[in-house]
């Protein structure tokens, strides 16, 4: 432990972009935005999506505003205030030129900068032919390789006769991950994909099964005269503010502030190995300007657990086939689900209306009975119908949803943002979810897992009051009317946050947050004999400094929370981070470095921390306990066309010698990790 101790001092994080300029930008600088987000699938989908923009930039002359939309930590104001200014004084020379962008302060140009560079302009689309498909479409397979030193307990060796008795007591597969991923673009207007994985413990050649656990492939088409949107395949879409349909991210109570509203609309391809959240089958966009029409279709098989021949009293969504009780529940539920959405949309207002209609064969969905779940959904058949709106100015933004379901459980979304100056914002949003409501693909602000029982308002403030200072705080009140897993009796909390962010110069910026949660849960009296729904809190403090030098960048960081029960327990924690990032000009190699020390009382004073990963891979582990975290991430372009990523990781603990639980755990108080990603462009 002296050891990990004295390298936790010298070790340094994060990879720095040096633009052959004085001055060092950080190219994972947007990876704050994410690590922002509470709900860690959602923050995994936009990261995706983020890394696939930083890997095919925006060229700033001809960027749209459509395409600066895709990036969510630009407001509306910014957006415009970038293309007027290429409007008035024609194009940009360099990218540092955003800096002459009053509206674009220092943090939100080092999130933008990897998404944009100058090049060459196209300014007419090149047509659909063979020779055009063939010479100017780009291909990329990548093929990933992830697997942890230590043996878990799920695949140690076991007599034939004790598996035959109890089959579950061992994962049926080999112990490491793997996934295969092809992509070929045209111009950003044809995309055609494919992926396959399996997971650790899934089988992928053995007496259980030949081949990946699950394959996924798309065809997506956009923007050809009439036709906006063409996708065959597997796909996502996502209307309004999510209460009908959303496989987009969902933005957090950190990051909404400047901007709250959803701006995704329609549909885009499925090319990540999350094995729940797409639709497989067709969907068309019909453009009439100023009037989209939509229409979708999708059947699959999900994963569930059938309580007799034709009822299902749960839906997995793990996409997890380790064991024979899980691969007993592959695939055995068909889900069918189609609808349509219209949509008017001016630069002031838009306006739609979004149907979904979703069944699942002869099946019924029956959840074990319990207080907590009387008022899920029961039956066969969802249908949901939603009208959004969205009505903007320079100064304000008036937004929301409506939905309601057959059986006229209804929930509704409304925000207000306020912006007279560019220096100061407000927000207020307020949402109502009826406890009947469900939607099987909706997903919208909340505090809880899923749309219903939930009533809450929440006020948001940001405000730049001098050069390099900004200011961030929110307020959330909410209450559930009914049970939750978990509380048994209806419930409220309150939730605060504030920050501040100092950014002085190029390569220095550093803030610190406060968070400060409320909210009830059931405890045990004392005496261990009785139950009670009583008040819990938890305070979180974060500091954290970045700095640069050319081609060295520099992250040390230091987080403590806390967690009280009335009359219950209390516990705390700390971690300590720091990190270094390398990536000299003109070199085909990189590197960074993360070591941090942490210490909790339990679990829930844990601590979670984002950690810079191999590309496309979001990695966000928690952690509780005493051990120290240390990570290494190297990335070489072997040549112009060929790359090798590869990240190691080991957590060492201090205070357990079995870490992880059931066939997950592994006997030491030392875990290592490794992980590859071998990319080929061509």
């Amino acid at each position: 432990m002296g050891r990990l101790l004295i390298f936790l001092l010298i070790t340094l994080l994060i990879s720095c972009y040096d633009a052959g300029s004085q001055s060092a930008f950080s190219v994972d600088k947007w990876m704050e935005y994410v690590e922002g987000m509470e709900d860690e699938e959602r923050a995994e989908a936009l990261f995706f999506d983020l890394s696939y923009l930083s890997e095919h930039p925006f060229e700033l002359n001809t960027v749209t505003g459509e395409q600066l939309r895709k990036l969510p930590f630009l407001s509306d104001r910014q957006i415009e205030n970038i293309l007027s200014y290429r409007r008035r004084y024609g194009m940009f020379m360099t990218v540092y030129e955003l800096k002459s962008i009053e509206e674009l302060d220092f943090q939100t140009i080092e999130y933008l900068l990897p998404f944009v560079y100058i090049g060459r302009i196209t300014v007419e689309k090149r047509p659909f032919t063979v020779e055009n498909l063939l010479k100017n479409g780009s291909n990329k397979l990548q093929a990933r390789y992830d697997r942890c030193f230590q043996q878990k307990k799920g695949y140690r060796s076991l007599p034939d006769s004790i598996m035959a008795l109890y089959p579950n007591r061992r994962y049926v597969g080999e112990p490491f991950y793997h996934s295969l991923r092809y992509t070929y673009a045209f111009d950003d207007r044809l995309q055609f994909g494919l992926v396959a994985e399996k997971d650790a413990g899934e089988p992928f050649w053995n007496t259980y099964h030949k081949g990946y656990d699950y394959y996924s492939g798309h065809l997506f088409v956009k923007d050809i005269r009439w036709l906006g949107s063409l996708a065959i395949g597997d796909y996502k879409a996502s209307f309004g503010q999510g209460l009908v349909i959303s496989h987009d991210f969902t933005p957090g109570r950190n990051t909404m502030i400047a901007q709250p509203e959803r701006r995704t609309h329609g549909f885009r391809r499925h090319n990540s190995t999350n094995e729940s959240d797409y639709f497989r089958g067709a969907a068309a966009t019909v453009r009439l300007d100023p009037l989209d029409i939509s229409l979708f279709y999708s059947y699959k098989r999900l994963d569930a657990t059938l309580a007799d021949s034709n009822r299902v009293s749960s839906i997995k969504t793990d996409g997890l086939h380790r064991l024979e009780r899980e691969r007993e529940k592959r695939r055995v539920l068909p889900q069918q689900a189609y609808g349509a959405n219209i949509r008017y949309a001016t630069p002031a207002v838009c306006l739609g209306v979004t149907a979904l209609a979703c069944s699942f064969g002869g099946y019924e969905i029956q959840p074990e009975l319990k207080p907590y779940t009387l008022f899920y959904f029961r039956g066969s058949r969802q249908v949901n119908i939603g009208a959004d709106y969205l009505w903007k100015s320079r100064l304000f933004k008036l937004y929301g949803e409506t939905a309601v379901t057959k059986d006229r459980a209804w929930a509704t979304l409304n925000g207000l943002q306020l912006t007279p100056v560019s220096y100061f914002s407000l927000l207020a949003l307020y949402r109502y979810y009826d406890r009947r409501y469900r939607s099987f693909f909706g997903h919208a602000f909340s505090q809880g897992s899923s749309l219903g029982n939930e009533e809450g308002l929440y006020l948001g403030m940001q405000l730049t009051p001098f050069a390099y200072w900004k200011v961030a705080m929110f307020a959330d009140f909410f209450r559930f009317p009914w049970l939750k897993y978990g509380v048994d009796a209806p419930s409220s909390g309150r939730e605060y946050m504030l920050r501040l962010d100092y950014a002085p110069a190029a390569g220095i910026a550093c803030y610190v947050r406060y968070k400060y949660r409320r909210k009830e849960r059931n405890a045990t009296l004392s005496g261990g004999k009785a139950y009670a729904v009583l008040p819990s809190a938890l305070r979180r403090l974060r500091a954290e400094m970045q700095y640069a030098v050319r081609a060295v960048s520099f992250k040390t960081a230091a987080e403590g929370v806390m967690y009280d029960e009335e009359r219950g327990k209390r516990s705390k924690g700390f971690m300590l981070s720091q990190s270094v990032g390398w990536k000299p000009p003109g070199k085909p190699f990189q590197a960074a470095l993360y070591a941090a020390l942490f210490r909790t009382d339990d679990y829930d004073s844990r601590i979670t921390s984002y950690e810079k990963a191999i590309l496309y891979a979001f990695s966000m582990p928690s952690f509780y306990g005493k051990g120290v975290r240390l990570t290494a991430n190297a990335r070489w372009d072997i040549v112009e066309r060929l790359s090798l990523s590869v990240k190691f990781s080991c957590t060492q603990y201090a205070d357990r010698d079995i870490i992880g639980t059931e066939l997950e755990a592994i006997e030491g108080r030392r875990k290592t990790e490794v992980s590859t990603l071998l990319g080929w462009k061509f």
